[in-house]
């Protein structure tokens, strides 16, 4: 295979094959010259744990994928499982353009040279690797880490502008990331109205339009000390292994009302999306999306945008063909043809927000993570369970008690009902609402006094939805050290709260 010239294709948050820009590229233009291409996804050891991927009696090479502050595990077995069904799902679906998924677990720079390496022993030649931006102080380091590895090995490397957000970087109206505005409502402003400003979206490749795929014979298989199940089930089994043992062991729920029973994957993302649309769930999602019980009070497509199942910009597409008359699907669904509702744009207004959300990533970047927020503000003394935090910059606090009240926090057992139930609610599915996720927030940083940290690494933990930009930037936000107008005067009243959204207590008492 001497003249073969292959493209190794990274796929990072971009699990799906429609409105995909690097395989619309390659199926649509026989300009990039290559042969070849391997799509590959590498499983970060940084960020979920791998050691059930060991061959037995090995150890891993890499530290325990734990949370800095509180040392939670940074993937939870809930979005464990939505991202194996999400991989295999792509998986079927490169399948069916004649590819593959190849799943490695390492370090990108390692796993990049170790194929390449591998390759070339049987004569193939790789020339380049592409992948999408991401957002986040680590990706940024991955993307680092590959560069370097492409320089050493002499092949190109191309970086692609992230399109599954609501408005591209390319339409941004920023000079800078300093640029962006520090209130939501000044940069929303910027861009309204929104029904006009996304890009339309890209096809799915036809089936045999991309380049060939490697022969499996000639693909380097994992490297030692790891091995890569060949089904769904062992690869999901391997993922969970390590970290249900420290899941907390509360009272059981009823399975049944579960607001998020949704597989992951592409094919049940636009399932999902098309459901909502059709049954008019999508036009009353302004009066139901603060609701706490039951599956359609909100859209529950955030899991699918964090792990680039969806983009947003096919959401407002579909919501196009429903406004505009032009999709017959929803032809009986009220409203059809009657242009934009208070519901579908106030999809559009969320959708924006979580552009927001990434956005302000860019521009404060590692602050993201800082106890002072964007803010950059040391005048919170909240309390900590370690006791060289509280000595840095906290007020003196036996670590003992904050760990015993945070134990009641996360498993439930504070007593006030709303954030009780979320908590169990998180525990047993993965999933809570924005609602009670501002409640949480702010009881735990305002009415506790508790490191705001500490919630934001337990939600990394916890939920199916988990995106680096939002669950961070949200936590500051409510925390009060983050892009909130209102800052330290915006409270949640727990009690106030229950009454006003759950009147009749059916959540609290699930």
């Amino acid at each position: 295979m001497s003249d073969t010239n292959v493209l190794i294709y990274v796929v990072r948050h971009d699990l799906r094959v429609t409105d995909n820009p690097i395989l619309d590229r390659l199926a649509s233009s026989a300009s990039h010259n290559f042969t070849h291409v391997l799509p590959v996804h590498i499983i970060s050891p940084c960020q979920i744990e791998v050691s059930g991927f060991l061959r037995d009696g090995e150890k891993s090479p890499f530290p325990e994928a734990r949370s800095q502050i509180a040392r939670f595990w940074r993937c939870g077995p809930h979005r464990a499982r939505f991202i194996a069904q999400s991989l295999w799902n792509l998986k079927e679906n490169l399948a069916r353009l004649g590819n593959d998924l190849t799943l490695r677990i390492g370090r990108p720079d390692e796993v990049l040279i170790d194929l390449v390496s591998g390759l070339k022993q049987h004569k193939t030649n790789v020339s380049a690797v592409w992948m999408i931006a991401e957002e986040g102080y680590e990706e940024e380091q991955d993307e680092k880490s590959v560069a370097s590895a492409c320089s050493a090995l002499g092949i190109d490397l191309q970086v692609w502008a992230d399109e599954k957000y609501f408005i591209d970087d390319q339409d941004v109206k920023l000079e800078s990331p300093q640029d962006l505005p520090d209130v939501f409502t000044t940069y929303r402003k910027m861009n309204e109205p929104l029904r006009e400003r996304p890009r339309p979206t890209k096809p799915r490749p036809s089936d045999g339009s991309l380049p060939k795929p490697i022969e499996a014979s000639q693909i380097p298989s994992q490297p030692y000390p790891f091995e890569m199940p060949s089904s769904l089930e062992e690869f999901e089994a391997a993922l969970l292994r390590p970290i249900e043992r420290d899941m907390p062991r509360i009272a059981p729920m009823d399975e049944g009302k579960s607001a998020h029973p949704f597989r992951g994957g592409e094919d049940y993302a636009l399932e999902r999306l098309t459901y909502l649309v059709k049954s008019g769930h999508a036009s009353m999602y302004k009066s139901s999306r603060n609701g706490l019980l039951g599956v359609d009070y909100s859209t529950k497509l955030s899991g699918y945008l964090a792990q680039g199942c969806l983009t947003a910009r096919q959401i407002h597409e579909e919501l196009l063909g429903f406004e505009d008359g032009t999709d017959e699907r929803y032809a009986a669904t009220d409203g059809y043809g009657q242009g934009e509702n208070e519901g579908t744009k106030a999809i559009r207004f969320e959708l924006l927000w979580r552009d927001y959300m990434r956005l302000c990533a860019r521009k404060f970047r590692v602050k993201l993570f800082y106890r002072s927020g964007f803010r950059n503000d040391h005048s919170h003394k909240w309390k900590t369970w370690r006791a060289e935090d509280n000595n840095a910059n906290g007020p003196s606090q036996p670590s003992g008690e904050v760990s015993t009240i945070m134990k009641r926090v996360l498993e439930g057992t504070t007593g006030q009902s709303l954030i009780d139930a979320s908590s169990r609610e998180l525990i047993h599915t993965g999933y809570t609402s924005n609602r009670a996720r501002q409640n949480v927030g702010s009881f735990l940083a305002k009415h506790l006094n508790i490191d705001w940290r500490y919630g934001a690494e337990w939600y990394e933990f916890m939920l199916i939805d988990y995106d680096v930009n939002s669950n961070w930037s949200n936590w500051q936000y409510v925390a009060g050290v983050g892009n909130d107008p209102r800052g330290e005067a915006r409270i949640f009243n727990p009690v106030k709260q229950a009454f006003d959204y759950d009147k009749n207590g059916d959540y609290r008492i699930q």
